[in-house]
């Protein structure tokens, strides 16, 4: 299926900024409301669906010509857009 990207940005940010942006975006979840991304001029807003797939990786790339590689930690929540249900593991995600 193809990808359409609605909004992307990516920048330097301190640790308490990203965990400013995540707690935003948390507490929308909670009140059930939409989530509104922006930044200069691509905006978009999502309205989550009750219970949307919820995908938590780590990754380490490695360059091809050794020296150090590039960790990351990524959340993703996905549901399709006519649909209120989510498909996924049974398995209980703990973050510590």
């Amino acid at each position: 299926m193809p990808e359409e990207v609605l909004f992307e940005t990516e920048q330097r940010a301190s640790r308490d900024d990203v965990a400013a942006y995540l707690r935003t975006v948390a507490e929308k979840l909670e009140a059930g409301g939409s989530v509104t991304l922006s930044a200069g001029d691509q905006s978009v807003t999502l309205d989550p669906p009750t219970e949307p797939t919820f995908e938590v990786k780590a990754e380490r790339e490695t360059p091809g010509g050794g020296g150090p590689g590039e960790l990351s930690v990524e959340f993703e929540l996905e549901w399709d857009e006519d649909a209120s249900g989510a498909d996924g593991s049974d398995a209980s995600l703990d973050i510590e």
